[in-house]
């Protein structure tokens, strides 16, 4: 079954990181272009993941992970090779509220991380639901050559446009025509 796309807002949400390695270091780079309210526990962090936790500050509890840590969370990335913990994890947030990633183990996922180009205010999610992650990275690669470097100059100004016209269909024409001749110049 395919995944729901969806964009969360996280502001106001916390989110805990559970392991220490590449992996979760991969995660955690994803997640700071969204947010900073994240908190890692883990037995050891990897050279990379340390750094990132110095330079931004984050919470970080050197232990293993102790049922109840999720509470107060609204997302929790499982980043370790343990499948039992994973599972364990995945089972306590049943009926939390807390949204769970249990990294390569979809059984125990309610969202997966998708492949994504981040430019200013665009943001273009690419997902293949787990079929060929090699995929979704090139035609990520691919889709950034397409995008302007003005985009989130422009992207500005409709947001103006939007806040200082009436709603109506006046407006969603206007703003419509100026968004096609916009893409339109690209090529």
């Amino acid at each position: 079954m395919s995944y729901f796309p969806a964009f969360l807002k996280l502001e106001n949400k916390k989110v805990l990181i559970v392991g220490g390695g590449k992996i979760a270091s991969k995660k955690l780079e994803h997640l700071l272009d969204f947010t900073s309210d994240i908190s890692i526990i883990a037995l050891e962090l990897s050279e990379e993941m340390s750094k990132i936790v110095k330079e931004k500050n984050l919470h970080f509890e050197k232990r293993g992970y102790t049922k109840g840590d999720i509470q107060n969370f609204a997302l929790v990335v499982v980043a370790t090779d343990n499948i039992a913990l994973q599972a364990e994890i995945f089972e306590e947030t049943r009926g939390s509220g807390t949204l769970c990633n249990s990294v390569d183990s979809v059984d125990y996922c309610d969202f997966i991380f998708s492949s994504y180009i981040k430019k200013d205010d665009l943001t273009i999610a690419i997902s293949t639901s787990g079929a060929s992650p090699a995929f979704a990275k090139h035609l990520k690669k691919y889709l950034q050559k397409l995008i302007p470097s003005d985009i989130g100059v422009f992207l500005q100004e409709m947001k103006k446009l939007r806040e200082s016209t009436a709603k109506g269909k006046e407006r969603m024409k206007m703003l419509g025509k100026k968004a096609e001749k916009y893409i339109n110049s690209w090529s």
